[in-house]
């Protein structure tokens, strides 16, 4: 395999007149960009549509992709809109405004729908992706119960499968607001990504292990999940006590009823990773450990200090996916402390893993067997981790880094990264930029603002840095990809 360099860019990110990013232009140019600098692989976060707190990681479904992405502009170009019809708004916050942006997007999107007509690219869309009536009855009825979570709603709308009691002749233009918003949605996206592809750009696209209780996948599907008769969660999802908290994080997803998946013959996850591979060129896998061993947590406990480590069925659950899918292309995100079984499954399908510079500067590594990341999603800037290192690890750094005559610290790492024997290299943009803490995408274990909302406003300061990163993958012997 080549030797390539990436970026991690959230697509929410991405600058745009309309305060979050989406599949308009700014994407186009970003992939562009991205070309011209030698760049093969763009990673990103899910396009799920987000759920609690703003989370990609707790979706109200694992097929559908969120609304918010979908730009304007193409609707303009398909005649749905006329340009003075549509405000820009935002602009210039250096944060996702989901809360006000979310509305004003609605908007307009019903306005496009109410000019749309019914064609056979729309039916057969229908046809080839019998989740989204699923979801758009999901949305509709949550529409209905004022968007409590399915547990709260009436029982007529919580227990429709099981009943159907009343008719949906009064919901089916709203049903096709929602079947709407999906055929776009995979009509832009798709658009991009083979743009992408043919520009010698690989897309890494990442999906959550677990899905977010209220969604479409847990209300239709209550079997595939350890709930009671109720609905709610008889155990949650999380990790114990770790680097990144001390009281664990407490996830709140509902937990796999394993064994149930498993006399299903993996059906829920092979539906999954399916469509997962025809949005993706490869699937990151959060959390993969989980595979292997999962944190089991009683639904009644406030943290993740009390669960137990259960054992999962992952070598019949990946036997299955690699029988079903073909050209399946995963990666595991495997940090932490993990016992040695995990890397045992990883190596056993010859996936790959992640080395993250944060955490394993210090350590031997066997960089065939990983994608080199300067940090995460997850992680504090590189700047900001360096701000708040000792001054005898910086010390240590700094012999590491000798060799490398960029002027900051933070580039000498990404210099370093880029030489390592790994196949693949991947650079947050925060870190290319030497965004400071404040710049931070996540951090794990808090809940909302101001996780998840930071973006570019435009690409004037991102193109030199990119300039110097361009430089560096070409003396890295990175640049022919």
């Amino acid at each position: 395999m080549k030797r390539q360099a990436g970026l991690l860019f959230p697509i929410s990110a991405l600058p745009n007149r309309y305060g979050v990013g989406d599949f308009g232009k700014y994407a186009y140019e970003l992939v562009d960009k991205m070309a011209a600098a030698y760049i093969h692989l763009w990673q990103i976060l899910p396009l799920n549509p987000l759920g609690y707190g703003n989370s990609p990681y707790q979706p109200l479904s694992t097929h559908a992709g969120d609304e918010i992405y979908l730009s304007l502009d193409d609707f303009i170009k398909d005649g749905l809109l006329k340009e003075e019809e549509v405000t820009y708004f935002n602009s210039q916050l250096p944060f996702v405004a989901y809360q006000q942006v979310r509305p004003v997007k609605e908007q307009l999107y019903k306005l496009a729908f109410s000019r749309f007509q019914l064609h056979d690219d729309y039916q057969q869309f229908i046809t080839e992706n019998p989740w989204v009536q699923d979801y758009a009855l999901f949305k509709v009825f949550k529409d209905q119960n004022q968007q409590k979570t399915w547990l709260e709603w009436e029982d007529e709308y919580k227990y429709y499968y099981q009943e159907k009691t009343f008719s949906l002749l009064p919901f089916i233009k709203d049903i096709d607001y929602q079947i709407f918003l999906q055929y776009y949605f995979f009509k832009q996206w798709n658009a991009l990504k083979n743009y992408a592809n043919a520009k010698g750009i690989m897309i890494i696209g990442d999906m959550p292990i677990y899905v977010g209780l209220d969604s479409a996948d847990v209300w239709r599907h209550q079997e595939n999940f350890l709930l009671e008769e109720d609905g709610t969660p008889s155990f949650v999802a999380g990790v114990p006590p770790d680097y990144f908290s001390k009281f664990g994080q407490r996830w709140g997803n509902p937990l796999y009823d394993w064994d149930y998946l498993e006399s299903d013959h993996f059906k829920f996850w092979i539906e999954r990773m399916k469509a997962a591979q025809k949005m993706y060129d490869t699937v990151r896998i959060d959390h993969f450990r989980a595979f292997d061993t999962y944190w089991k947590i009683p639904a009644s406990e406030p943290t993740a200090v009390i669960g137990e480590w259960i054992e999962a069925p992952g070598y019949k659950l990946f036997d299955a996916l690699y029988q079903n899918i073909d050209q399946l292309s995963i990666l595991a995100e495997d940090l932490g402390e993990l016992r040695n079984e995990v890397y045992e499954l990883r190596d056993h399908y010859h996936l790959k893993g992640m080395y993250v510079f944060q955490f394993h500067h210090a350590y031997d590594f066997d960089f065939e067997k990983v994608i080199v990341y300067t940090g995460t999603h997850d992680n504090d800037t590189l700047v900001g981790w360096l701000d708040t290192i000792e001054q005898s690890e910086t010390k240590i750094l700094k012999e590491l880094l000798e060799k490398y005559d960029e002027k900051e610290i933070y580039q000498k790492i990404i210099h370093y990264c880029l030489d390592l024997n790994a196949n693949q290299v991947i650079v947050p943009f925060w870190d290319m930029m030497g965004c400071d803490a404040s710049c931070r995408f996540n951090i794990p274990g808090q809940i909302g603002s101001p996780n998840w909302e930071y973006r570019l406003t435009s690409f004037d300061e991102f193109d030199s840095y990119l300039e110097v990163y361009a430089n560096m993958i070409e003396k890295s012997h990175r640049k022919e990809g």
